[in-house]
Parts: structure tokens; C-alpha cells; sequence
């Protein structure tokens, strides 16, 4: 039995402390599993893994042992890297990210790594919600956040301005909006996910919290997008998913001398060890294509 093929396979369930969920995501069956993990204990001599009915955990030996494997399985696959630099990408990619910047962002992204790299299948996940990367088999996701969560790896890809856009006819029929407050007496489109309804300016050193009235939420940007545009009210939005509408005339920009707050972009995934040569490539790719863009 192949001795790195048992060690990646030993290495992932102590990551999902579950047989069946890294069966899952090896797509390999749970026997299979099994077998890996006991000739593993075997060739060392030691058991690695206590099993229950609910969870599998390290034992002292398995934390012991576990950092040298680790490292015996980079170096590997750095070295199987480095004896085919030429050889056709293939392999399958799970990515998880918003509809608003799958679609108006990362598709054409894609479409760009695919021509260099046809072999690599990709599957996306369009969700406006936190995934457990382990659990759901995803290898990266993208989210837009002030900070990422500190249990992945986060890496930069784009900063995120935001604007405040309402259609012209909306505009036409309400009082003018010439400050912050003058939005209390607005219909606004919020984030359902942010809790409080609480816009956030800065102009110069003058800065101004609102809380606005929101009748409608929503838990993606894109659907308070068609809310804007359909003349419903105002809402916030990402810079890159509105601008076209601006320059079409169907949207206007909302207090422009005003700034909303500034995220990032996350590129975000479990760890950096053990990642395929698909998706190492997939990460360095999407961050020089994004680098400058925004």
C-alpha cells in the first residue's frame, strides 16, 4: 500500500476528525479509509488515532509524529512538482463565493485559467453565507469581510469600495438626499446578515454613523441590486457590481462626496499544506489577476 497515499489520508482525518467526512472528501471508500490509517499505524508502529462512536482524535503519539508527516508530505509533493513543471494541469477545484462576485467578478477569471489550464474542472458554490471548508469538500472560497476568519488562511485579493446607488426614478419622487441624515426618511435595502441597519460615512475627518430604515433585506447583494433598479430604494453596494449601472444612467450614485467603509476581498482556505497542484495554481492565478483590477 502506498505509504504517502496512507499519510495524506491520515493527515485528513485528524483535519476532520472523521472517517466518513474524509471519505467524503477523498472520495474514497470509508473502508478504504481505514485500511490507509491502520497500515499507517502499522508501518510506525504505534496507534495514531483513538476512534468513538462520535470522534477520532490524536493520541500523544499521533500529535508527536503528526508535524514530521506533515513535512514529509509537502516535501514530497514539492518534489513531484518540481519533476513535472511541464505537465497539463488536471484534477477538480471547489470554490465557494458570492453570486455577485461569481458572476460579475470570477467567471471571466475562470474563463481566462481554463484556457491556460483545460484539464482542471471547477465547480462553484454561490452562496452568501460562511461554508465549513473541511465538512463541504470546498478547497477555496471567496468572501468580502473586514477580517477573515482566523481559523483559515487568508489571503488578500482586491480591496472592496462600496457606493450608495437608487434608481432615477426612485430619486425623483423622494425629498433630496444631500446628508447622511436626509436618509432616515428613505426607504433603504439592507444586508439581513448585518444585524443593525447602520450605514457608516467619512468625509475628510468628519465621520457620521445612520441608522436607516430598511423594509426590505436581503442576504445578497445582487437581489438588492434588482431591488435599486426596479425603483424600490437605496441601497449599498459593492463598487464593481454597480458601476455599469451608473454609466448606463439607470442607477445614480447616492451623498458620491461621502465614503462607506472599505473591505477586502478574501481569498480563504483550510491550509497550506497538502494543496493540489490544481488549486495551487488556481490561487497564485487569481491573484495576479486581480492584483490592480479594483
Amino acid at each position: 500500500m502506498d505509504k504517502l497515499t496512507a499519510a495524506k489520508v491520515l493527515l485528513d482525518v485528524a483535519q476532520t476528525e472523521s472517517f466518513t467526512a474524509t471519505a467524503d472528501r477523498l472520495e474514497m471508500s470509508r473502508p478504504m479509509v481505514t485500511r490507509y490509517v491502520e497500515a499507517m499505524e502499522n508501518w510506525l508502529g504505534a496507534r495514531l488515532l483513538n476512534r468513538t462512536t462520535r470522534k477520532v482524535s490524536l493520541t500523544n503519539m499521533g500529535k508527536q509524529v503528526l508535524p514530521d508527516m506533515q513535512r514529509w508530505v509537502e516535501q514530497a509533493l514539492h518534489l513531484e512538482e518540481s519533476l513535472m513543471p511541464g505537465e497539463a494541469l488536471s484534477g477538480f477545484i471547489r470554490v465557494s463565493t458570492s453570486m455577485s462576485f461569481g458572476f460579475s467578478q470570477l467567471m471571466p477569471a475562470l474563463h481566462e485559467f481554463r484556457q491556460r489550464h483545460p484539464g482542471v474542472i471547477i465547480d462553484i458554490d454561490s452562496q452568501d453565507r460562511a461554508v465549513d471548508l473541511v465538512t463541504e469538500r470546498v478547497d477555496l472560497a471567496i468572501r468580502t469581510a473586514s477580517n477573515p476568519d482566523p481559523s483559515l488562511i487568508g489571503r488578500p485579493l482586491a480591496p472592496c469600495e462600496s457606493m450608495l446607488v437608487a434608481s432615477p426614478t426612485y430619486l425623483a419622487s423622494r425629498a433630496p438626499i444631500n446628508t447622511p441624515d436626509d436618509l432616515r426618511e428613505h426607504a433603504c435595502l439592507g444586508y439581513k446578515n448585518f444585524g443593525r441597519h447602520e450605514w457608516h460615512f467619512t468625509k475628510g475627518h468628519e465621520k457620521q454613523s445612520i441608522e436607516v430604515n430598511c423594509p426590505i433585506t436581503g442576504n445578497e447583494a445582487t437581489v438588492l441590486l434588482h431591488g435599486s433598479l426596479a425603483g424600490m430604494g437605496i441601497s449599498m453596494q459593492p463598487t464593481y457590481l454597480v458601476e455599469e449601472w451608473v454609466k448606463k444612467g439607470k442607477l445614480e450614485v447616492v451623498l458620491p462626496q461621502w465614503q462607506l467603509n472599505t473591505l477586502t476581498i478574501y481569498l480563504l482556505y483550510a491550509s497550506r499544506k497538502h494543496l493540489s497542484r490544481p488549486v495551487r495554481a488556481l490561487i497564485d492565478f487569481l491573484v495576479g489577476y486581480f492584483d490592480g483590477k479594483f
